[in-house]
């Protein structure tokens, strides 16, 4: 019998042996295929279609920063049709891209979304018009035929109107634009609702029919809604609230979701030109190349600088969003305390920080771009 139980024990310690030699090797394999097995599925939704607004994603996607922190992330397309908060809501996506009203109205109506990370610090929505029309603040559109898209993109204009004793439904003409100024250059409205990223370089990217050259910026007026104090904040990430409180690894990934996003958004700060790369390689790209750059160069300017961290949401800023969002008739009553939380993008913005990286970008200045006839 003790011969049998030497011979048994022999057996159980080969057994072990070999179990543990195959926990090595499978540790030994190759590093690429073990990213490859772990990394988790991530999607985000869009607000809009491919352009330099969303130049951060992009580069965490195609540099790799978003494999880095574990992830695999497909980014889908917005458009009009599209509404980022319902698409996150319902599963459809695990983050989204969207302004800030444009998440808050859908959250009021009962979807249970936060804002997880403010990457925009300021708006970026204009009023212009031509030099000539005489219109250099809000007080100048009363009588004027103006422009702008509807979709909830007007709030910041009816409340700049209302904050100099205009009603935006009787002092002025409401005129709905496409997101384009083929009205204003065709003289068919006096001001047009514009981005600073988009439509006012849509703009300078046009001939002046009376000089043959393209228009340049003092032929334009512009009416700014950060200046006015009725600006609204814009791209933030969003996240799904209850899969926040109940599932702790979607936390986790959220945490990691966001410091590769911002990462992205540094890269594209420090390198301008290969980011706007990056954009134009994305099917569709919007815009020519030199539309692009002026997007990025833009969009750049509503990042940086980020005093407080990038991502984290400044409360003066969101409290000043919420003022002009419940005056406007907006949201019936300011939201709640979960409405939006620092915790995750303050957690990124340490590792950040920790691994070497600028996260306020405090010396951040516009380069000079040079705009291009059609943005080509």
């Amino acid at each position: 019998m003790k011969g049998n139980n030497m011979r048994t024990r022999r057996a159980r310690c080969l057994l072990a042996l070999l179990a543990a030699l195959v926990v090595v090797a499978a540790g030994c394999g190759n590093d690429d295929d073990a990213d490859v097995r772990e990394a988790q599925e991530v999607s985000l939704q869009l607000q809009w279609v491919p352009q330099s607004q969303f130049a951060g994603y992009f580069a965490a996607r195609d540099l790799g920063f978003y494999e880095d922190v574990g992830l695999n992330v497909t980014i889908i397309d917005g458009g009009l049709d599209i509404v980022p908060a319902t698409v996150l809501d319902s599963g459809g996506a695990d983050f989204a891209i969207s302004w800030v009203p444009r998440g808050l109205v859908p959250r009021e109506e009962g979807l249970n979304i936060t804002n997880i990370a403010q990457v925009f610090q300021r708006s970026g929505t204009l009023q212009v018009s031509f030099a000539d029309a005489g219109i250099d603040g809000p007080a100048d559109l009363e009588g004027k035929l103006v422009g702008n898209w509807g979709f909830g993109n007007e709030f910041e204009l009816f409340a700049g109107l209302n904050s100099v004793g205009l009603d935006p439904q009787s002092d002025v003409t409401l005129v709905q634009q496409d997101f384009n100024m083929t009205a204003l250059i065709n003289g068919d409205i006096d001001a047009a609702q514009a981005m600073t990223y988009n439509e006012y370089a849509q703009v300078l990217e046009t001939v002046n029919p009376d000089t043959g050259e393209l228009f340049q910026p003092e032929d334009l007026s512009v009416i700014d809604w950060n200046e006015v104090g009725t600006a609204m904040l814009q791209d933030a990430i969003w996240a799904d609230a209850d899969r926040l409180e109940d599932d702790p690894e979607y936390r986790d990934m959220a945490v990691r979701f966001v410091e590769a996003s911002l990462r992205g958004w540094i890269h594209c700060r420090d390198n301008f030109q290969e980011c706007v790369d990056i954009v134009l390689a994305a099917s569709p790209p919007f815009g020519g190349p030199s539309h692009q750059a002026w997007m990025m160069n833009e969009v750049n300017a509503l990042i940086w600088p980020s005093p407080g961290g990038v991502g984290v949401m400044e409360q003066a800023l969101y409290d000043q969003t919420i003022d002009v969002a419940t005056s406007q008739g907006i949201l019936q009553a300011a939201p709640d305390a979960g409405a939006f939380r620092t915790d995750i993008a303050e957690q990124a913005v340490a590792n950040l920080r920790a691994a070497g990286h600028d996260v306020s970008g405090n010396g951040f200045t516009r380069i000079q771009v040079e705009v291009a006839e059609g943005g080509n």
